[in-house]
């Protein structure tokens, strides 16, 4: 079933997936690595002018080592989640220092890097440099869960288990199973979507596991969606938009316009400080870490 499986999925990604710059043959492995931080928890479209402006002021990891951490940050802009920012430079930092200015193909030395984990690792590893390696998020988990064991999703996080069975169905040859992962990820995402899946289209359908069983998926939603609008992280995004839109050191004084709460707002400021998203520069004076 794994050949079938692959082989079809790579043909309709073939003829459908999204012509997505980071994709192209001539993109870095850089590239790959800073489209992989960007898309976590973002969507492409906000993702793809953000990568498109990064890539050029930062075409290199030494481009970006040299520049100041503060100045990632600035360029992360509204994508949310900024200490991926920061990881992106504390990589840079590293793979400039390192391994000689190149994003290594290794897994091991991509695990090693900072911040980066079991998906972003195999994502550049099969992505950048066509090795075998099963590449596995939420997308990939719920159509195999789906096409293989007939469940209707898949656990929460991603498993040892997880990457074995999806190892399974990738081709032996390097280059092929690179496809496959590609192939297999937007399927998850333009397809076998989480609620409203589109069997009919679905290159998989006549295999598919879930399907044959005539099992309905459950209504309602999975998880209840994150909140935003008067958390700590909507204050903390107020605040670092100021540091972020200001030149030199911001008084205490501009931070305190931005949201009426003095307590959450010495906590989302405290927050900043800690994760080293913002620097002290003199009394009651802040900015972007340098």
């Amino acid at each position: 079933m794994g050949t079938d499986l692959a082989a079809d999925a790579v043909a309709w990604y073939d003829a459908n997936a999204r012509d997505l710059p980071w994709r192209a043959a001539d993109t870095s492995p850089w590239g790959v690595l800073v489209s992989e931080i960007m898309l976590q928890q973002t969507p492409v479209s906000r993702v793809l002018p953000a990568w498109l402006d990064w890539m050029r002021r930062w075409p290199t990891p030494a481009d970006l080592a040299a520049d100041a951490p503060g100045e990632a940050i600035r360029r992360w802009g509204r994508l949310g989640y900024p200490r991926r920012a920061l990881r992106l430079h504390e990589c840079a930092v590293t793979i400039s220092t390192v391994h000689g200015g190149c994003v290594p193909s290794e897994l091991d030395a991509l695990l090693a890097l900072p911040g980066i984990g079991t998906y972003t690792a195999r994502a550049v590893a099969a992505f950048a440099y066509r090795e075998r390696h099963p590449v596995v998020d939420t997308n990939v988990r719920r159509l195999v869960a789906r096409a293989v064991t007939g469940a209707a999703d898949a656990g929460p996080t991603t498993t040892a288990r997880d990457l074995r069975d999806v190892e399974a169905l990738l081709p032996a040859d390097p280059e092929l199973a690179a496809q496959t992962s590609v192939a297999f990820m937007e399927l998850g995402a333009l397809i076998c979507t989480a609620r409203n899946p589109r069997c009919t289209p679905c290159p998989l359908a006549r295999t598919c596991t879930f399907r044959a069983s005539g099992a309905a998926l459950p209504t309602g939603r999975t998880r209840r969606p994150q909140g935003y609008a008067g958390t700590d992280r909507q204050v903390r995004g107020l605040l670092l938009a100021v540091l972020r839109e200001s030149t030199g050191p911001v008084p205490r004084t501009r931070l305190d316009a931005v949201w009426p709460d003095a307590a959450q707002r010495a906590r989302a400021l405290s927050g900043l400080l800690s994760d080293g998203l913002a620097g002290e520069a003199g009394h009651d004076l802040f900015v972007l870490p340098r």
